[in-house]
């Protein structure tokens, strides 16, 4: 937990000050003078004022900054300071302070990326799992076991897959594209290539979650089907398995993946009532055939059947790790592609496309934070980038109280040569804080519903 509110006020830190830094760096260099620069609102907790005149402040409640600027709109200026005021300076200057915020974010992200690909993460190999039955993968003929090497959105230009990672967010991008997805396929050993089409624009995509993935098919990774740990006392000890052994068969199916074993035990409890099942498992060089009674428990209130043995090994690992050029290009790259992921979720939510069960708020930031922490600091720099687009491409959405907002009243004033009417101005703005209040009040009604497994 402590971990957890630790990541979470780093994240918001980070974010918002650097948010915030490229706004105040940006209007310094043109001359516009700064006031305040406040990370969070409400009660001051420290304060600090600069040669220049700018109050550095940090706020009780750290959920947002700003930077206030000289600006003859909001207080009397000095006549010797008006040339300092924000109000004042050309329009190509006040849109570049504008637009800074933003882009200073989608600038971290590519950096944060960066470093994650330097540093290198630990993924498991892109080997599948057993496919769910009647996804897209199983229909593509794609079996446990199957190593995807690469992709390719027209069969001609191929991508290399690095790790089980590298492939979901591939087969996720053409999902929401609608667009069907070539493989290059081999066997674990890579033996064998073949190539193999995932029909993702059959798909009717609204939610981006783990159901998605099951539909497509692509799951947990391969498996070896070999028993780990037999818990003393448990079905499977007194059936007389042993931590080691290689399953064969269940009840007549092959057993290709240990996922297939654990879905069979599982389904075994259905009914209700004990069922014995007939397992052939090799123990060395020896194949035995062995009896195995599951007992019977409750999960969700679904009824499911329990041997209490963990059924697999874990899947093979590779280090993922790019050197510097390629690392900074890829995070570009990835930068750009979530920008545009984020934009496309948002507009099909608008138009009803997409769920709005999509939208996220602070609690579901909080536990990702925290998760991307124990996971290693690759991970939680890679969360941090995630967030950090998020944070760029919210912005320069064209609402009222947003930069881009702001930005639209410049192409405006642009357009026709003069400002916005202070009528007009006052009207979209109260319109802007309705729209903002219905989205967070929305993103922690999500929140609470995924806590409590509405969701």
């Amino acid at each position: 937990m402590i971990t957890t509110i630790l990541a979470f006020v780093l994240t918001l830190g980070v974010l918002i000050v650097i948010h915030e830094y490229g706004h105040y760096r940006v209007a310094v260099a043109c001359g516009v003078k700064v006031l305040r620069f406040s990370v969070g609102f409400g009660r001051v907790l420290w304060r600090r004022t600069a040669r220049s005149g700018t109050e550095f402040t940090i706020c009780a409640l750290p959920l947002g900054g700003y930077v206030k600027m000289l600006d003859e709109r909001e207080a009397p200026v000095a006549p010797e300071e008006r040339d300092r005021a924000f109000n004042r300076k050309p329009l190509r200057q006040r849109a570049a302070i504008v637009a800074a915020g933003p882009a200073a974010n989608l600038l971290l992200a590519v950096l944060l990326y960066a470093c994650a690909h330097w540093i290198g993460v630990e993924e498991p190999k892109a080997v599948l799992g057993l496919p769910s039955a009647g996804s897209v993968a199983e229909r593509a003929g794609l079996h446990a076991g199957d190593w995807v090497r690469a992709t390719s959105r027209d069969g001609l230009a191929w991508s290399d897959v690095r790790s089980l990672t590298d492939l979901r967010w591939e087969v996720t991008q053409a999902a929401l594209r609608g667009e069907r997805l070539d493989l290059l396929v081999s066997d674990r050993e890579g033996r064998g290539e073949r190539r193999a089409s995932l029909d993702l624009d059959k798909l009717d995509v609204t939610d981006v979650d783990a159901k998605l993935m099951q539909r497509i098919g692509i799951g947990s990774a391969w498996s070896e089907p070999v028993l780990g740990e037999v818990k003393p006392g448990g079905p499977a000890a007194q059936a007389g398995l042993r931590a080691g052994d290689r399953v064969l068969t269940i009840d007549g199916t092959p057993i290709d993946d240990a996922a297939r074993a654990r879905e069979l035990i599982r389904a075994s409890g259905r009914s209700g009532d004990p069922r014995t099942m007939h397992w052939r498992v090799q123990r060395g060089a020896q194949t035995l055939a062995i009896d195995v009674t599951p007992a019977i428990a409750l999960d969700n209130g679904n009824r499911i059947g329990r041997v209490e043995v963990y059924a697999g090994q874990p899947p093979a690992i590779v280090t993922v790790r790019y050197g510097f050029v390629d690392g900074l290009a890829r995070a570009a790259s990835q930068t750009w592609d979530m920008s545009v992921l984020t934009l496309k979720m948002l507009g099909r939510m608008v138009i009803g496309q997409a769920s709005l069960k999509n939208l996220s708020g602070p609690l579901t930031i909080a536990d990702y934070a925290g998760q991307s922490v124990r996971l290693g600091l690759a991970y939680y720099l890679g969360f941090l980038a995630v967030v950090s687009v998020s944070l760029g491409v919210l912005n320069l959405l064209p609402l009222p109280v947003l930069d881009g907002g702001h930005l639209m009243y410049y192409l405006f004033e642009g357009l026709t040569g003069r400002p916005i009417s202070e009528l007009w101005l006052d009207r979209l703005q109260r319109g802007g804080v309705a729209i903002m209040l219905m989205m967070m009040s929305l993103a922690l009604y999500n929140d609470m519903a995924r806590l409590l497994g509405l969701h």
